[in-house]
């Protein structure tokens, strides 16, 4: 009695469904790797239920990239505000600075030293130019907000309602709108 093995060829075809009608139950094997069915053989309400999932989720994804969309354009505008008042603070210290420069050729000026005149009309022409404002004149009604006043004097005419600058002991700056040093005056009235 000898055994011998089974070819390895008859091992595959026992194996392996055919799709030959069985002979004992006269029915067809299905194949192990069947193929998916048509999108047309497929339910209508599986298919709806896909896209109203799918639309679902694209609107999902779309407002997100609304949202992030909108923070990043408010993210940009704020660092854009902030540098430009980061720029502006910076300028602001150096002309707050210069005040000594331009108290120092006021002083001059009113000693009578000779030349100090163009120096100083120059370099209030540059820092004008760039925002520097001089507040305090004479006659102008008096502001807390742009005066220190120091001294004060009695008014003449008594039909004068509101205080006004007399003299101005010594000058005031603002920088883009915002007082570097307010004007020390004396006010009358």
């Amino acid at each position: 009695m000898s055994t011998s093995s089974p070819d390895v060829s008859e091992l595959e075809s026992a194996a392996a469904p055919s799709d030959e009608p069985d002979a004992g139950t006269g029915e067809a094997v299905e194949s192990v790797t069947a193929e998916p069915e048509p999108a047309e053989a497929r339910s209508g309400s599986d298919s709806e239920l896909d896209l109203d999932a799918v639309v679902a989720e694209r609107d999902a994804y779309l407002e997100d990239l609304q949202r992030v969309t909108a923070e990043f354009t408010n993210f940009r505008r704020q660092t854009i505000k902030r540098n430009t008042e980061l720029v502006a603070q910076a300028a602001s210290r150096l002309a707050r600075e210069l005040l000594v420069v331009l108290d120092a050729c006021e002083a001059a000026v009113a000693q009578g030293v000779e030349g100090i005149e163009a120096l100083q009309s120059q370099l209030l022409g540059v820092l004008s130019a760039e925002g520097l404002t001089v507040l305090g004149t004479i006659d102008e009604p008096f502001d807390p907000g742009f005066h220190e006043a120091v001294m004060s004097e009695e008014s003449t005419d008594d039909g004068q309602d509101a205080p006004v600058v007399a003299e101005v002991l010594r000058t005031g700056y603002a920088w883009n709108g915002r007082v570097l040093r307010p004007a020390m005056v004396k006010v009358r009235g």
